[in-house]
C-alpha cells in the first residue's frame, strides 16, 4: 500500500507532467505545500527530498524548490526491511531538520539550556587543538576512558582497564553491538514504549523484535516472563533510569529479577544509561548487579552536554569490548580525539560539573511547570520519581493520533505520538512523549485545550 509520501510524490509528478509547474518555476514552500495538500511539513519535506532524488525538482539553498522540466528517473529499489527501518525513524528527521517552532516532542534539551555550558567559551582554549594529527586510538582517548572508569565505580559498576571503549554516542554503541552479537533472524526484546531509533536499527539488520511492556514503574516482569516462555532472545535492550519515553525507573527488586531471568534463559542485556550524569549515582543499574559478560553498559555525553559533541562509551567484559573495537575500526576507523579531549577538558576544569548542576535545576523547574500546565487541560500526568527530560502523557481513549499530529503540525507544533515508540502498534494505547522544556509552552497548552475541550 502506497504511503502518504508516495502518493504526494506521484501527485507532484502528475502536476509537473500536466504543465502546472514549468521548467524553472518555483514550487510552493514546505509550509505552503503542507497546507495545500493537507499533510504535515515533515511529510512535505520528505516528498520534496524524494522528488529531488528523482530529478523532478531541484533544491536551491535559501530559495526553495524548482521544477527541472525533466521526467522522473526510476527510483533506486529499496528492500522492504530498509524501507521499514527508515519509516520507523521518521521522527528523527524532524529532530535533526527542525521545521517546527514548538518542539514538545523533541528528544533533546533546547539550546538555551546549554548556554553557559562552557562549550563555546572553552572551545578555542581546549587542548583538543593540540591533539596529534592522525586517527587516534580506536579505543578512544585514554584520559577520558580513565575518568569514565572512576565515574562508573561511583555507580558501583566495576570496569576493567580494557573493558571500556569510546563511541560516537548511544546509537553508535547500539549499532556496534548489533553488528557483533546478532545475525539476521535472531530475536531480541525491547522496551515498549521504547527508544524508536533502536527499532529502526534492528529492522535494518533483519532482527526479530519482541516488545516488553514498560509502565510508570518500570519493566513489566510478568510480561517478560511470559514472553520468555515463547521466545529465546539473544539480547534484551533496555533503559534502567529516566527511561525514554516514559521517564520511569527501575527498582532493585526488578533489576535482580531481570538478571535472574537473563541467567536462567541465557540472554544478554544492553543497558542504556544516557542520562546517568544528571541522576543520583546510587540508583539501581543492571550493570552494577550483574556480570560484565551478561550486561553491556552504554553511556553518552550527547544528552547532558551537547548533541553536537558525539561522544559516548560502551563498557563490558574485555573480550566483548575488544571485538567491538575491531568492528569500530572496520566501520568508522576511530572516534574524534579532538571531541574527546574537549570533553575531558570540560570535566577536569570543573565546567561540566557546574553545567550539570544548572541543568538539574532547569529540569526540576520545567517538570513542575509542565505537569501543572498539562493538568490544567485535563490530562492526567504522573511525574517520575526522579525528574528527567520526559513526561509520558496518556491521551483519551479513541484519540486519532495521526490526525492530532497533523493538526498540531499546521500550528507549528511538533508532537511525538505513542505510535512511534511501540514496535508493535497493535498493543499500544494513545499517548505522547512531552519534553519538559516545552510542556508548559502556552501555544502547546492552547492547542491541547482545543483538542480535548
Amino acid at each position: 500500500m502506497a504511503s502518504r509520501v508516495d502518493k504526494l510524490v506521484e501527485e507532484v509528478i502528475r502536476q509537473v507532467a500536466a504543465g502546472v509547474y514549468r521548467s524553472g518555476q518555483r514550487l510552493p514552500s514546505v509550509r505552503q505545500g503542507a497546507s495545500l495538500h493537507g499533510v504535515s511539513k515533515n511529510t512535505m519535506a520528505e516528498a520534496y527530498d524524494r522528488l529531488v532524488v528523482r530529478g523532478v525538482v531541484a533544491a536551491r539553498a535559501g530559495s526553495g524548490f524548482y521544477a527541472t522540466g525533466e521526467w522522473p528517473t526510476a527510483p533506486v529499489p529499496t528492500t522492504p526491511h530498509v524501507a521499514e527501518a527508515i519509516g520507523i525513524v521518521s521522527l528523527l528527521r524532524e529532530q535533526l531538520e527542525q521545521h517546527y517552532e514548538v518542539r514538545a516532542g523533541d528528544g533533546r534539551p533546547p539550546a538555551s539550556w546549554m548556554e553557559g555550558s562552557e562549550i563555546r567559551r572553552f572551545m578555542r582554549s581546549s587542548r583538543s587543538s593540540e591533539v596529534e594529527y592522525g586517527y587516534g586510538s580506536p579505543w578512544g582517548l585514554a584520559g577520558l576512558r580513565h575518568w569514565l572508569r572512576m565515574s562508573l565505580a561511583e555507580r558501583q559498576i566495576p570496569v576493567a582497564e580494557d573493558g571500556i571503549a569510546l563511541t560516537h554516542g548511544i546509537n553508535h554503541g547500539q549499532d556496534l553491538i548489533i553488528r557483533h552479537l546478532l545475525e539476521p533472524g535472531d530475536t531480541v526484546f525491547v522496551d515498549s514504549p521504547g527508544y524508536y531509533p533502536l527499532f529502526g536499527k534492528l529492522r535494518l539488520a533483519n532482527i526479530v523484535v519482541v516488545p516488553i511492556r514498560r509502565g510508570p514503574d518500570g519493566p513489566d516482569l510478568a510480561d517478560l516472563a511470559e514472553k520468555l516462555e515463547r521466545h529465546r532472545p539473544e539480547i534484551y535492550f533496555t533503559q534502567s533510569q529516566a527511561h525514554n519515553p516514559t521517564g520511569s525507573g527501575l527498582s532493585p527488586a526488578q533489576a535482580f529479577s531481570i538478571l535472574q531471568m537473563a541467567e536462567l534463559h541465557d540472554f544478554r542485556i544492553v543497558e542504556d544509561d544516557v542520562f546517568a550524569d544528571i541522576l543520583p549515582p546510587t540508583l539501581p543499574r543492571l550493570a552494577a548487579f550483574g556480570k560484565p559478560e551478561r550486561v553491556i553498559y552504554l553511556g553518552s555525553f550527547s544528552k547532558t552536554l551537547s548533541a553536537g559533541l558525539r561522544c559516548g562509551y560502551v563498557a563490558a567484559a574485555p573480550d566483548i569490548v575488544r571485538r567491538i573495537v575491531d568492528i569500530k575500526m572496520l566501520t568508522t576507523v576511530s572516534t574524534s580525539a579532538h571531541v574527546e579531549q574537549l570533553v575531558l577538558d570540560l570535566i577536569e576544569g570543573g565546567h561540566y560539573l557546574r553545567h550539570l548542576r544548572r541543568l538539574r535545576t532547569r529540569i526540576d523547574e520545567a517538570m513542575k511547570e509542565s505537569v501543572a500546565a498539562l493538568a490544567s487541560v485535563g490530562l492526567k500526568v504522573t511525574p517520575p520519581s526522579i525528574p528527567g527530560f520526559y513526561l509520558w502523557v496518556p491521551l483519551p481513549e479513541g484519540t486519532d493520533e495521526e490526525a492530532m499530529v497533523r493538526r498540531a503540525a499546521a500550528r507549528d507544533i511538533f508532537i511525538a505520538p505513542s505510535s512511534v515508540f511501540h514496535p508493535d502498534r497493535a498493543e499500544m494505547s494513545s499517548g505522547m512523549r512531552i519534553n519538559v522544556a516545552y510542556g508548559a509552552d502556552p501555544r502547546l497548552i492552547e492547542f491541547l485545550k482545543e483538542e480535548l475541550g
